[in-house]
């Protein structure tokens, strides 16, 4: 969302924009295929995220004093929403070293050791991603002011568009990232791509076998 926000940005402008952009599993329209995901930011109000998520950073760490949406909490967020698989990556990692299968046992902590690393993110930056793109769909809408600045994908000509969106992502729904391309009026269709990964989840998308 960013992205396309800043290339259209410029286009408005009359500036240089990239020669492409790829946008992969990311919400521009929330609305379309709502998962779980956008279900919680719709069900709850900004306030409640404002007062139940963000943490501030204790002493001896970073940071200490800061407004955070801890990594930690993201990290739960993640393993609940398949803990029958976690589960059963766990207990497959335990029997590869019962079995002294060592590759199988690496390849488990190389997934993890990536998949735990999550970071804190600012509470303005998430707080605000909350209310644009998953509450008021400003993007989408038509309705998004940054610094006084209408973006409007629609002024985006010299740029190439490539979606790709995962068949079983459950954090960003069918339809959310091709929404581009409607947004996208400006660009020949000639220079526009979409490919749908095949038996590939949110995190699969970025990482691991399929992705390469």
């Amino acid at each position: 969302v960013p992205v396309l926000a800043a290339i259209s940005l410029l286009a408005s402008r009359g500036e240089d924009t990239p020669r492409t952009m790829t946008m992969m599993g990311g919400p521009i329209d929330a609305r379309k295929s709502p998962t779980s995901v956008n279900s919680l930011a719709t069900q709850h109000s900004y306030e409640w995220f404002d007062n139940n998520v963000i943490f501030t950073v204790p002493p001896n760490y970073p940071g200490v004093g800061r407004k955070v949406y801890p990594g930690f909490l993201q990290h739960t967020g993640f393993v609940a929403m398949n803990p029958e698989r976690h589960a059963a990556s766990h207990w497959d990692f335990y029997q590869s070293l019962l079995r002294g299968d060592e590759e199988d046992a690496e390849a488990h902590r190389r997934f993890y050791d990536e998949y735990n690393a999550v970071l804190d993110m600012a509470a303005d930056y998430y707080l605000d991603t909350i209310r644009v793109v998953f509450q008021e769909f400003r993007l989408a809408e038509g309705t998004w002011d940054v610094a006084g600045e209408r973006v409007k994908p629609q002024d985006i000509r010299h740029t190439a568009l490539f979606t790709i969106e995962g068949e079983l992502d459950d954090i960003s729904g069918d339809g959310q990232t091709y929404a581009a391309h409607e947004l996208c009026t400006g660009i020949p269709e000639s220079d526009k791509r979409h490919f749908t990964a095949e038996k590939c989840g949110h995190y699969g998308i970025f990482s691991g076998r399929r992705w390469r």
